[in-house]
């Protein structure tokens, strides 16, 4: 048995990781793509490095045509000018494509991680549905952002802005200062500024559209009930408001931006008028000339298009960074099952045969979820011949449920070993446990779809034949050939186009036709009324005939065809035994059966 994620697990993250900051993590995502941000940023400069250079260029051609230049000269200038624009049109593009891609694999990469990480630790109970969609869309899309708008902008800024400073520096020395002075002011201050006042709302913004998003699926969910209850009124209450929230929060971050785009207008035309008034002085006292001065007003305004994305960019940092808190709050969630990975490279470990007889053996289970929490399982142990039906039986919050999620492996336990064929399924892969290992849950998922993909679910590759086989098995095979379009009968969303009987025997049939060795049954008829609950057990246990059949109930229907009987009670097993041995003695069973 393993216990808590190491660092050999490939999703493992260290304490120390998870307190950097979010937009470090974020932009430390895209290193293995280093390389092409660095291109981004070169092709970025050169693009933006033409645009100012072409209104450089033009204001020198037109300055010294009045002085009659040499037909050469003014070839020349006519020429650079067409290769910058060219150039400033290629490079732009080149830059999007090169970053554009970089960030895009980046963020597929990401969404990876997110499902794996989904797929390792099963979170759901951790965030409530909306959250977890806003989480996984919007959150993990804000990568995107951040590498596109906010690594490479002020990269290209510093590059090209202090090649410009330079230049102007050259031509005339007070007016590069002043320009550098200028570009800092717009492309440093106003940013901080922006950043400053945008992280409250960025951090509102990101929640209060994950707190719209919830509150949107659960409207969508829930809306029968809250139909029947007469609460609809109120819940669309709550998502107006959670929509005015977020209204609330869009527009102050306007206000920031529009506060930011001001302050940067003013700043240009500040500089622009500066350089201006320094640059008449310089004519007047014959420190340049007029030619000199047209190239020095019109590169300084042309300079400030480089700082001009980098206000907005940082009114955003506030809302990327929040999403990058949440976003890696799915990321950081320890796994809940984990192997040792390299005792499985070393093939110490038995692989479990799929084809052979699988007899379940559980030898002292404890398991709790939290350390402050009361043990779920308390040394719980059982036996399922190959072959054998048992049932675990007990009151709600005995730990049955718990039992059937160590054996599909969506938990490891804290204590005691679990085998299946004679191996811990704790050393083994959880794709490879559930290939032997399959289930029909309490509550299951019919997907929106018809009823052969929701089937194709177990076996992508089955055929009709198979498909029939599997519902004849959970007696739905009738049931579908009444309907007018047989297997490609749409079900509705969450199968509502089926009965509740329907639904347990559509996930009976999936299980079977999965072909797994050892099948879990837990709580099939929870929901369903006396005359269909009689029913469909009858159907399950029909069809579990073969398997190593585990049935976790809480009550007593079907219990007289099972091989062996389990009572937990808080955790513990208190009574084993046959149907008729635990009717025939005192206890918890008896108490039940005979009411």
């Amino acid at each position: 048995m393993t216990g808590p994620s190491t660092p050999t697990d490939p999703l493992f993250v260290d304490e120390r990781e998870r307190r950097r900051d979010p937009l470090r993590r974020m932009i430390a995502l895209a290193r293995p793509r280093s390389a092409r941000f660095a291109l981004g940023v070169l092709l970025g400069a050169a693009a933006t490095g033409s645009g100012v250079a072409l209104l450089g260029v033009a204001a020198w051609m037109l300055a010294t045509a009045a002085d009659h230049p040499s037909i050469t000269a003014l070839s020349v200038a006519v020429v650079a000018t067409r290769a910058l624009g060219v150039s400033k049109g290629v490079s732009r593009y080149m830059e999007r494509l090169v970053t554009h891609d970089a960030a895009f694999r980046t963020l597929a990469e990401v969404r990876v991680r997110v499902y794996e990480r989904l797929a390792r630790t099963e979170p759901f109970g951790r965030f409530r549905s909306g959250d977890l969609v806003s989480r996984l869309v919007n959150d993990t899309e804000s990568t995107l952002d951040l590498l596109v708008r906010g690594l490479t902008p002020p990269l290209v800024s510093v590059v090209t802005g202090g090649a410009t400073v330079l230049f102007l520096t050259v031509v005339y020395v007070p007016g590069g200062m002043l320009l550098a002075g200028g570009l800092l002011l717009a492309g440093l201050a106003v940013p901080l500024m922006a950043a400053a006042l945008s992280r409250g709302p960025g951090r509102r913004e990101a929640r209060a559209r994950g707190t719209l998003s919830t509150t949107l699926v659960d409207t969508l969910q829930g809306a029968p009930d809250l139909i029947a209850y007469g609460a609809m009124d109120r819940q669309v209450a709550k998502v107006e408001e959670a929509d005015a929230e977020l209204t609330r929060v869009a527009r102050r971050d306007a206000a920031t931006l529009g506060l930011s785009a001001g302050a940067h207008a003013l700043i240009t035309g500040l500089t622009v008028w500066g350089a201006l008034f320094l640059g008449v002085l310089a004519v007047e006292d014959g420190s340049i000339d007029a030619t000199a001065l047209a190239v020095l007003v019109l590169t300084t305004l042309a300079a400030f298009e480089i700082v001009a994305p980098l206000p907005a960019v940082a009114a955003r940092l506030g809302a990327i960074r929040e999403s990058g808190a949440r976003l890696f709050g799915v990321l950081d969630t320890p796994p809940a099952i984990t192997v040792d990975e390299e005792r499985e490279r070393d093939g110490g470990t038995p692989v479990i045969d799929p084809g052979a007889e699988a007899s379940v053996r559980v030898e002292g289970l404890r398991v709790r979820y939290g350390p402050d929490e009361p043990w779920a399982l308390d040394g719980i142990d059982l036996e399922i011949p190959a072959g054998a039906t048992v049932a675990v039986i007990g009151p709600s919050g005995a730990g049955k449920s718990t039992l059937a999620s160590i054996l599909l492996r969506f938990r490891d336990p804290d204590g005691g070993r679990v085998e299946v064929g004679g191996t811990d399924i704790t050393d083994r892969p959880a794709d490879e446990v559930r290939g032997v290992v399959s289930g029909v849950p309490q509550d299951p998922h019919v997907f929106a779809s018809t009823l052969r993909e929701n089937l194709r679910l177990a076996r992508p590759g089955a055929d009709d034949e198979e498909l029939w086989e599997a519902l004849r098995r959970a007696r739905l095979a009738h049931d579908v050939e009444a309907m007018p379009r047989g297997l490609d009968t749409r079900v509705g969303s969450h199968g509502l186009g089926l009965s509740g009987g329907m639904r347990q025997r559509l996930a009976l049939a999936r299980a079977v036709l999965a072909a797994p060795r050892v099948l879990v049954l837990d709580e099939p008829t929870a929901h369903l009324d006396p005359d269909t609950r009689d029913a469909v057990v009858e159907d399950l246990l029909s069809a579990a005939r073969g398997f190593s059949t585990l049935l976790i109930t809480h009550d007593l229907t079907g219990l007289d065809r099972v091989d062996r009987i389990y009572v937990i009670r808080d955790g513990r097993v208190v009574q084993s035994g046959t149907h008729e041995e635990l009717l025939a003695a005192q206890g918890w069973y008896r108490s039940v059966g005979v009411r």
